[in-house]
């Protein structure tokens, strides 16, 4: 990576206001009582990276698909920067910068002539000096000359990447970006991200790999049967939803939960020599039901001549809270 992508990244424009995707009542109808998406209401602020999780067939492609032009709405509406992806299309389109998933590129195409093809047709003008900063980012300049079939899955991906970059977008959708490719595109990848966004262009990602979320997003979103069941700053997220874990190995087995442990519902382990008991950070610091909270198991298990040999705590991840969130919903 070099440091000038930074400075080179298009930068949102001083004074503008309001979100940079705005969705309302966002529908996609098959018919026969299929809704892909169902009234979604979304917003997107100006140069954050907002993760967009949810299960397959959760409807996250759908939107993107719509936000991006490529899949008509049944109702709603959705503006990029203020305009109207369906009455304004050219205007927003220009604003764009899709990855999708599927690898789709010309095969017998060189490198640098399918990005530039892109950038043109965007209506930019040529740029060699931007198109040749983009390739030397993603590790592709070398490449340049090579026809696309000749490239393998991970140097593919990073030709999409390019083309996506070519017309310098303000707004920037990653849809499965990392699916099945190398950690060092990986890495690669999130570190222009990171440049990108300092820049001022807004990212939009769905990924698999939940903890990429939990390290690059700003806010989090969760998408389930068609509908957002959540949206907030993933430090939030964490915050409220997530949940500490006390593991404790006892001195010896137990066959069965004592009855007089009930009050804490803890799990015990398979083989019975270890208790697990979550519990609220919050609510056992500020001295809050003391009775059942960490200081009162221990005081009981000291009651009933238990020993603790070993103590060790484990913090909820994302990924934790979204299959907690995805099956509750």
């Amino acid at each position: 990576m070099t440091a000038d992508m930074q400075h080179d990244a298009p930068r949102a424009l001083s004074g503008a206001s309001g979100p940079a995707i705005l969705i309302s009542g966002l529908t996609k109808d098959y018919g026969a009582g299929r809704k892909a998406l169902d009234r979604v209401d979304l917003e997107i602020h100006r140069g954050e990276i907002f993760a967009l999780l949810g299960p397959n067939g959760a409807g996250k492609t759908t939107l993107i698909s719509i936000v991006c032009g490529i899949v008509n709405a049944s109702e709603g509406t959705v503006l990029a920067e203020g305009h109207d992806v369906r009455t304004q299309y050219r205007e927003a389109r220009r604003l764009i910068g899709l990855v999708p998933q599927e690898l789709s590129t010309d095969a017998f195409e060189t490198v640098m002539a399918t990005v530039r093809f892109s950038r043109g047709l965007f209506g930019k003008p040529a740029d060699a000096s931007l198109i040749e900063r983009i390739l030397r980012d993603l590790s592709l300049w070398e490449r340049r000359d090579s026809r696309i079939m000749t490239l393998s899955g991970g140097m593919k991906r990073r030709v999409m990447i390019a083309k996506a970059l070519s017309h310098e977008p303000r707004i920037l959708f990653l849809d499965e970006p990392t699916a099945g490719v190398d950690v060092e595109l990986r890495r690669d990848m999130w570190a222009m991200v990171r440049k990108l966004r300092d820049g001022g262009v807004t990212i939009v990602l769905t990924t698999h790999y939940i903890q990429e979320a939990e390290e690059m997003a700003d806010r989090v979103g969760v998408i389930n049967q068609g509908r957002i069941i959540l949206v907030e700053p993933k430090a939030e997220l964490m915050r409220r939803l997530g949940k500490s874990q006390l593991l404790l190995q006892l001195d010896r087995k137990l066959d069965s939960l004592p009855d007089a442990l009930a009050p804490w519902h803890v799990e015990l382990s398979a083989d019975g020599s270890e208790l697990a008991y979550g519990y609220d950070v919050g609510a056992d610091a500020s001295g809050q039901a003391e009775a059942s909270g960490v200081p009162g198991l221990l005081k009981q298990l000291d009651l009933m001549g238990f020993s603790v040999k070993h103590m060790q705590t484990r913090q909820s991840s994302l990924e934790d809270i979204f299959v907690s969130l995805v099956h509750g919903s």
